[in-house]
Formats: structure tokens, sequence, C-alpha cells
């Protein structure tokens, strides 16, 4: 039997991706939009007004790359601490497990960036546009001059605050007082020029005009939540139990005791940024940002029916089974957390506030002068505490080798760094041929704490020994 060559046409002719739509977010007040605007405000708060903290001369924050130096609050990291930094970031994954193993996606509702930004856009958009009923009647309406101000005003909004954004983010890595004066003379560099606007668009592109989408697509988060989630985990649910049938106000009269609370107002799908509806179950594209609960719970007050309707939930407990807390993963969470929370304060707080890194010099292996055998090296002197002091250089493991010339003490500044040159001779009846280990030590004097760093470099021998020459 032969399939009808126009049926199968219309099937294959289908898209392949369904066309966007567009989602109106509709602002409502309610308890938890007051925890998420608190949170909006603290977190961008911090964010822009950090950059302008500076104690002793020094940024709170500063990640200076050209010095190669990173200044968090009152801790000054080099190189030598990048694995802090593998631990920091260790430590944030753990944390995003342990808390949505808990609580769900309270990251996503209350914390991420691309919603604390997102729901600062709406709330531009909703000053220069108005509330979501003229929105979608301004975008449904032809271009007049109202609709081409108002437009005009909102992306004025969103490029103000782009571009207050980038250059914010810059102000991390060049204080905030220095980028200022350079973008007053006109005097921004290439890359500080190119970060400010990239960073600006991507503000602008990913809050304000992609939107859901990042959260839909672009976020690989919401696709691996479940590896995290269980029946005793805490989301945002729908009782369908007490919910269901759906009918509105008027007709559950004529249907007494047969109605659920659900009066299919639909305000819960309108407040909603990324479009779903909450009554159709779990779905990973729901970011818990609680504003369905909000609004279900001002129709349940109009109603005089009790709260609840839509809230936080477990499977267990909708479905009338005990909830439990405490639980193995969310024990392993909790505890591999803690630990390795207390393990980098201890690191912190017991690292080396000295760090000492040797080059060799590349133009000479090595140099012959009378019986002694010279390498040239330049060491790399980094004081990482918050006070200036005095240091020392020596050397061990290598019978007989000195500086030549000595090297006296010398002070080294707060959060400085220096670079010393050194040559380094040995007598060659002490050296093996080739490569010798050597260690040179930096310590700190005049100080009631001691403190040093060591580092190993090699010690080139020539194979035969001929006074004066070198190679």
């Amino acid at each position: 039997m032969s399939a009808d060559p126009k049926s199968l046409h219309e099937v294959t002719a289908q898209p392949l991706y369904a066309h966007r739509k567009k989602v109106y977010p509709r602002l409502l007040l309610g308890r938890y939009s007051y925890l998420r605007g608190a949170a909006t405000l603290i977190l961008l708060g911090l964010y822009y007004v950090i950059p302008w903290i500076v104690i002793n001369g020094q940024p709170l924050v500063h990640f200076d790359l050209p010095a190669r130096r990173f200044h968090i609050f009152f801790f000054t990291l080099v190189p030598q601490d990048l694995f802090l930094l593998t631990w920091l970031l260790i430590i944030a994954a753990i944390t995003l497990f342990f808390f949505t193993n808990l609580g769900g996606r309270l990251w996503c509702g209350y914390a991420c960036p691309q919603t604390v930004w997102t729901k600062t856009f709406l709330w531009m958009e909703e000053l220069a546009e108005g509330n979501r009923a003229h929105r979608m009647k301004l975008d449904r309406g032809p271009w007049t001059t109202e609709k081409v101000l108002r437009r005009s005003g909102k992306h004025l909004l969103w490029i103000v605050f782009s571009l207050w954004t980038g250059f914010t983010f810059v102000a991390y890595f060049t204080p905030a007082p220095e980028l200022t004066g350079k973008v007053v003379d006109l005097g921004l560099g290439p890359w500080e020029t190119f970060w400010i606007l990239f960073y600006g668009f991507a503000t602008y592109g990913n809050a304000g005009l992609l939107r859901e989408q990042v959260c839909k697509y672009m976020c690989p988060y919401a696709r691996f939540q479940s590896a995290m989630f269980d029946k005793d985990t805490m989301i945002i649910s729908y009782d369908e139990a007490r919910g269901e049938p759906r009918m509105s106000a008027k007709k559950a009269e004529k249907y007494e005791g047969q109605a659920g609370d659900c009066v299919d107002c639909t305000l819960c799908v309108q407040v909603c940024p990324v479009g779903i509806d909450i009554r159709d179950g779990l779905q990973y594209e729901c970011i818990a940002c609680a504003a369905c609960i909000d609004a279900c719970d001002s129709v349940m007050d109009r109603l005089d029916r009790p709260r609840g309707l839509v809230r936080y939930t477990t499977h267990h407990a909708l479905h009338g089974q005990a909830s439990k807390l405490l639980r193995p993963r969310t024990i392993a969470y909790g505890f591999i957390w803690a630990s390795l929370c207390v393990g980098l304060l201890v690191a912190l707080f017991l690292r080396n506030p000295i760090a000492l890194d040797v080059v060799r010099d590349r133009n000479a292996l090595y140099q012959l002068v009378g019986d002694s055998v010279e390498n040239v090296y330049t060491l790399h002197i980094t004081n990482k505490s918050e006070e200036a002091h005095r240091f020392a250089l020596s050397i061990a493991d290598l019978p007989g080798a000195q500086f030549s010339p000595p090297v006296g003490e010398f002070r080294l500044e707060a959060r400085a760094k220096q670079q010393v040159p050194v040559r380094i001779r040995v007598p060659a009846d002490k050296l093996a041929p080739g490569a010798n280990d050597i260690e040179i030590v930096v310590t700190r004097v005049g100080s009631e704490k001691a403190a040093s760093d060591t580092a190993t470099a090699r010690f080139f021998a020539p194979f035969n020994t001929t006074p004066g020459g070198t190679r």
C-alpha cells in the first residue's frame, strides 16, 4: 500500500525547532518577590560597590594581571596560590550540589547572574513600556511616536546599564578611580575598551534580549539538576489533588463540593519568567523563582481559601508521605562541603607569606671563573603579607656555594614583588659533571613570626673543567 505523496510532504516539512514565543512576565508583589528583590539589591550592590572600596591605598578586590597578583579582601594571592583557586571552585561545585539536593534550584531563582540581571532589565522595561498588558499591546500595535519613544527609552536604559556593568567588570582589573580617569580623558587602552564593550554587550544580549532562552537552551545546570534531586528535595509544585478539577469561581458555585481550588485564572503562568505552567508538573525550565507561589497565594487570599495550592514541598509530602531533611546524600554533601570550607580557611591563614621563583639565565649555561663555576639566576621574590619586611638570601644543599658578589638584606613592601639578579659560584671540585641540584632560600628577618620559602634550581657544571671558558 503506497503512501500519499502529499501527506509525506506535509510530515517532512515540519520545522525542526519551534519558533520562540515571547514571554511577557507579569511583575507581582509577594513574600518571595520581596526576597528576590532583596537578593538582587544585595548582589548588585556588592558587584557595583566593591571596586570603589579602597583600604590603605589598596582596592578591596583587585586582580592585577600584569603583576600576577590577586588581592581579595585581606589576602594577596600569587600564581603559587593557584591551588587555592582550584580549591575554591571545588567548594562552589559542592555548594551547588548540597543546596540543590536540599532546596532545589535556589541558586537559579535567587542568586544566578542571569536571574539577577534579567529581573533588573524587567524593572527597566516596565518603567519604560508599562505593565504586562501595555507591553503586549505595544508589541502588537503599529509604530507610532509613543511606541518609538517608549522602545527607545527602554533600550537607552538597557545600554547605559550594560555599559556601566562592563565598566564595573573591568574595574576589578584596573582600579576604579584610575579607570574613571582614563574614561574622562579618553585614554582607555584597547583591551580595556574591548572588555567594557564585550561584557556590556553580553549583559545587554543575555538579560535584555535572550532572557529565558539562556536558561532553557544555554545553561547546562537545568540538564543535570535531576541527578541531584530526589523525592525529599524541596521543589515548587502544584497540589493536583486539591486543585483539580479546575473551573472558574462562578462555575464552581454550581458544582459545590465537586470543584477544586484552582480557578484556572492562569496568573501563575503570566508571572512565570520562563513561560511554563507549573500545573503541568516539574519541568527542567523552572528556575524556582517562586513567582507562581506569590501569584496563587494572592488569588487564594481573594477567594478566602487556604494558601499553598502552589508551594514549596517535596514529592513525598505532596503524596502524603513523610519527608526526610537529613538523608545519606545530604549528609555526605554537607560533610564534604564543611570539610573543604574549614580546610580552605586553614590553608589561607597558614599559607606561606613569601613566594620565591628562580629563573636561570638563558644566555650562558655556565661560566668558569678561576677554579670555580658560575651560574646566573634571576630571583622573583613576593611579599604576600600586608606589612613591609626585610629579607635575606642563602644557599642550601650545595657545599661551597656562595653569592658573588654577596647579597645583603633588602626591604620589600607589603604585597610587593621584586626581581633580584644573582651570580652563584661553586668550587669546581665540589660539583658533579653536568647538572647539580641547588636550593635557594629566602628568609624573613627581624620579625616575630619566622617565614621562609625554598626553590630548587639546576646548577650546571662542565664535564671537563677548563679555567676561563664559558659555555
